[in-house]
């Protein structure tokens, strides 16, 4: 089904154009053919086959995990019919066994999804970034490969913040704001493809009757149609579902968090709160969301200043690596008891 809005193209962007501009946009942006000079996108252009084969020249034969789909499941990475596992089948191959088989079933009609997910560049393929990666030296971010034929990945979120470049083939992009979590029918939280929870909705043939609030999250969605050379900027928590349109299609991704590492992942607050609260009465969970609302998302900086600075502890801001060792240390502790 089509959704109503499309992302915002900006053409003739530099790179640091692009870093200046994702500091003020909190939605996706289309940096139209911002890598397009890249020599992988160039051989890409060429064939399928060149693009193979460049990408072929950096390997140095470790092994990467490869997925494969049935014809039958239409390129869609999804759970298993009683939702106890997945509908694909995992691998550890040679780089040259997956494109082989990617290769077998070009020309099919209905071919199976042959998929190599997150990969990091500078492990498996070492050399590529050096000419086919944004240079974010002040971000420092995990940069990784993706390939691919035609393949379907449901909607699912990421906490870091991420420069999709598009370099072979196309992909489509669908995207949502992260106040939409509710009426994309999230599935299990302990396991889903991928390793993030992903909607149930099968996005391509909606059942409005099962998941009837999906029709107020595709109001509200953006679609990105992303040609060779094209960069798409995903906001922290937006939830984006991804199709591969061609028989051979490859995504160099940058990922970065805008706090150091030694604070977390907010994934682990989540948990923590499903642990302790979401099993309490209604008013109490509603007295826990004030708490919530005046120490986090609520607070502004001189919510503390009537505390001595050296007496703010765990309500320092931002949270230095010496009280969030002692936070975490306590909370270890609490946990044991």
């Amino acid at each position: 089904m089509d959704t109503k809005q499309t992302v915002r193209v900006i053409e003739n962007s530099s790179m640091s154009d692009i870093i200046d501009k994702i500091e003020s946009i909190d939605e996706p942006v289309i940096f139209k053919g911002a890598c397009a000079h890249w020599p992988l996108v160039e051989a890409g252009l060429k064939s399928a086959e060149d693009a193979a084969q460049y990408l072929l020249s950096f390997y140095q034969q470790t092994p990467v995990t490869a997925y494969y789909v049935a014809p039958e499941h239409k390129g869609r990475v999804f759970y298993n019919d009683q939702v106890n596992g997945f509908n694909y089948q995992a691998a550890q191959l040679n780089l040259h066994q997956v494109i082989d088989k990617l290769f077998t079933h070009k020309d099919d009609d209905f071919p199976p999804s042959i998929y190599m997910g997150s990969t990091e560049i500078n492990q498996f393929l070492p050399g590529l970034a050096d000419k086919n990666s944004l240079k974010l030296e002040s971000i420092k971010p995990l940069t990784s490969v993706w390939l691919g034929n035609q393949s379907r990945i449901a909607a699912h979120f990421d906490f870091p913040q991420n420069l999709a470049c598009n370099v072979v083939g196309k992909r489509t992009f669908t995207l949502f704001p992260p106040e939409q979590v509710g009426n994309l029918y999230i599935g299990p939280m302990e396991f889903a493809p991928g390793g993030q929870e992903i909607s149930m909705v099968d996005f391509d043939a909606p059942d409005f009757d099962k998941y009837p609030k999906y029709k107020h999250a595709l109001a509200a969605a953006q679609t990105a149609e992303l040609e060779p050379g094209d960069v798409l900027y995903v906001p922290s928590m937006w939830w984006h579902q991804v199709s591969g349109v061609e028989a051979f299609n490859v995504l160099i991704t940058h990922w970065w968090r805008d706090t150091p590492a030694y604070l977390g992942r907010p994934n682990n607050a989540l948990a923590m709160a499903m642990l302790s609260l979401r099993s309490l009465p209604k008013a109490q969970r509603q007295a826990w969301k004030a708490m919530f609302n005046h120490y986090i998302f609520d607070h502004d900086d001189d919510d503390v200043s009537h505390i001595p600075k050296d007496a703010q502890g765990m309500q320092t801001k931002p949270l230095d690596d010496i009280n969030a060792r002692k936070l975490r240390a306590d909370l270890i502790n609490k946990l044991k008891r």
